[in-house]
């Protein structure tokens, strides 16, 4: 764990509202010239605090208005690897995300789809003809608020 100050916390919670921003515009709402915001931003991603950038895409704008959560248990475990399984299912384009969970299902997928009827057909077509997939629960997303989360 990477020891933070507050300064260090300050950059972060600004990067996590806009990671474009440039080390000189960060450091004059921060109070900090240029290179030591530059040195600290520099810092913070050698010691893997700062693990990347990401894009985030709308996809309602992109024509994809549904977003589904699955929990999907796999019916046989030992016969089909959960490494074959997740492969498999990484494969899928409107699959967002799988996540591994414990619990009731095994795992946890974001599924993007145009409408319903588009979201059973990657249902129906793609994820129940996986191997192994036994019992899926879907649930409908209605809306989302994004939090990002403590820091340090």
């Amino acid at each position: 764990m990477i020891e933070l100050d507050t300064v260090d916390r300050r950059i972060l919670r600004a990067l996590v509202e806009d990671a474009t921003q440039s080390a000189s515009a960060l450091g004059r709402t921060l109070g900090l010239s240029q290179p030591a915001t530059w040195r600290r931003i520099k810092r913070l991603r050698q010691s893997g605090a700062i693990a990347g950038q990401r894009l985030e895409l709308d996809h309602e704008r992109l024509g994809f208005g549904v977003t589904v959560f699955l929990g999907v248990k796999l019916a046989t475990k030992g016969r089909v690897s959960l490494d074959d399984f997740e492969r498999a299912v990484s494969a899928i384009p409107e699959v967002q995300t799988v996540e591994h969970i414990l619990g009731l299902y095994d795992y946890r997928l974001r599924v993007v789809a145009r409408d319903i009827a588009d979201f059973e057909r990657v249902l129906r077509r793609r994820i129940m003809a996986l191997p192994g997939v036994g019992d899926v629960e879907a649930n409908v997303l209605l809306s989302e608020e994004r939090r990002p989360g403590p820091i340090g």
